[in-house]
C-alpha cells in the first residue's frame, strides 16, 4: 500500500503498526477530538427514513441555512462533498487563466486539482520565520491574467493572515480562490475571513469546510461561497445530489450548535499551547506557533523514521511532511486533541528521540 497524501489513512497506518485501525492514536488528521456533535448525530438519525429518496438537488434548506450563518443570500452558497469536490471545480476555472499562484508549501490538493486541467503554476515561498504574503508582491510579476489559491490558516503552517493583508490581491489578480477550512476555528472576533466583503468582489472565492471543526469527515461536506453566476456555471459542471441526505441534515443541525462552537473555542487555545510547549521540550524538536488545530514542527530527525517508529512500538500515527517538497523529511505535523493523546506522543516521542 502507498504512503499516503494525507492524513487521516488509518488503514495503512494500521498495517504499518501490525495492529486493527481502531487500536490508533491519530494524530495524522487535523480533525477536532470534540466531536461529532450530538446535534449532528440527532440530524443523521433523524434522517435515517428518508435514505429512501433523492437530496433536494438544489440543497434550498441547507444553503438558507448556510446563508443565515454567513448573512447572505442562499444563491451565493454551493455545498459540496467535501471542499475537495469544489476544490476541484475552482481548478477547472483557474485552469482557464495563464497560471496559478501557490504559496509554498502548498497543500497537496491543490496541484491535484490544477493538474487535472492542465493549469500553469507558478510557486511563489512563503517564509516559515515571517509567514507573510510578501513574496507574491513582485512588481515583475503580471497578475492581471493570473489567479491565486491560497489557504486561510496556512496548511500546514498553521499561519493566520489578516483579511488585510490579503484584500489588496483581489485588484490584482483575476480570480483570488481562498481556502477556509481551518477558519471555524477562530472566535469570531478573531477570525479573518473574507466572507464579509464577498459580495464586493466577483473574483473572489471562498472554499469552507464543515468536517474538521465539527468532526465529520466520513460525511464529506463543504460549501463555496462566491458570485451566483459563478456558482451556476459550476453546477453545470458537476454531477447532480453530491451531497448526501444524511451530510445535509448533520450541517444544517450543526450551525445551529452555539454550545458546541463554544465549547470548540475555549478547549482549543490552551490544548495547543499544552501540546506546543511539550514538543518544545523534547531535544531535537520545534513546533511552530499556528492559529489553527495542527501545528508543524521541525525534527532533527527524519521524520518518516519517526513515524514508523511511532507507529510500529505505539501505535500513533503523525502527519510526515513528504508531500511538501519545500519540507520534505524534516519535518512533520500532528493535530491538537486531548491532554492524555498528547501526554502519550510525548511520552512515545521522549524514548524515540
Amino acid at each position: 500500500m502507498r504512503q499516503p497524501a494525507h492524513g487521516g489513512n488509518l488503514v495503512w497506518a494500521a498495517e504499518h503498526a501490525g495492529c486493527p485501525p481502531s487500536a490508533i492514536l491519530d494524530f495524522s488528521a487535523s480533525i477536532s477530538p470534540l466531536g461529532p456533535p450530538h446535534s449532528a448525530l440527532a440530524a443523521i438519525e433523524s434522517q435515517l427514513g428518508h435514505l429512501r429518496h433523492y437530496p433536494d438537488p438544489d440543497y434550498r434548506e441547507l444553503r438558507l441555512a448556510l446563508g443565515h450563518c454567513h448573512q447572505l443570500p442562499p444563491e451565493w452558497i454551493l455545498p459540496g462533498n467535501g471542499s475537495a469536490e469544489l476544490l476541484s471545480l475552482a481548478g477547472r476555472e483557474l485552469a482557464q487563466l495563464a497560471a496559478t499562484v501557490l504559496m509554498t508549501p502548498a497543500f497537496g490538493d491543490y496541484y491535484r486539482a490544477l493538474d487535472a486541467y492542465n493549469a500553469k503554476v507558478l510557486e511563489f515561498p512563503l517564509s516559515l520565520v515571517t509567514g507573510d504574503l510578501s513574496s507574491i508582491s513582485d512588481k515583475r510579476q503580471k497578475t492581471k491574467d493570473k489567479g491565486l489559491l491560497l489557504n486561510n490558516p496556512h496548511n500546514p503552517t498553521g499561519k493566520l493572515f489578516s483579511r488585510e493583508a490579503i484584500v489588496p490581491y483581489l485588484e490584482k489578480f483575476a480570480l483570488v480562490v481562498v481556502d477556509e477550512a481551518f477558519m471555524d476555528f477562530l472566535p469570531q472576533d478573531q477570525e479573518q475571513s473574507l466572507i464579509k466583503i464577498v459580495q464586493n468582489h466577483p473574483n473572489l472565492v471562498i472554499l469552507r469546510s464543515l468536517t474538521k471543526f465539527y468532526s465529520l469527515p466520513g460525511l464529506r461536506l463543504g460549501y463555496a461561497i462566491t458570485h451566483p453566476d459563478r456558482l451556476q456555471q459550476w453546477q453545470k459542471w458537476r454531477d447532480p445530489w453530491p451531497v448526501n441526505t444524511l451530510a445535509a441534515a448533520a450541517a444544517i443541525a450543526v450551525l445551529q450548535d452555539k454550545k458546541f462552537q463554544e465549547q470548540t473555542w475555549l478547549w482549543l487555545p490552551p490544548a495547543r499551547e499544552h501540546l506546543f510547549k511539550g514538543l518544545a521540550s523534547v531535544s531535537g524538536l520545534q513546533p511552530l506557533h499556528s492559529a489553527a488545530n495542527f501545528l508543524l514542527v521541525e525534527s532533527q530527525q527524519s521524520s518518516l523514521q519517526l513515524q514508523q517508529k511511532l507507529l510500529q512500538h505505539h501505535q500513533i500515527f503523525i502527519r510526515d511532511c513528504l508531500s511538501f517538497p519545500e519540507l520534505g523529511d524534516r519535518y512533520f505535523r500532528v493535530a491538537v486533541r486531548s491532554s492524555s493523546d498528547h501526554q502519550r506522543l510525548l511520552e512515545a516521542l521522549k524514548i524515540i528521540v
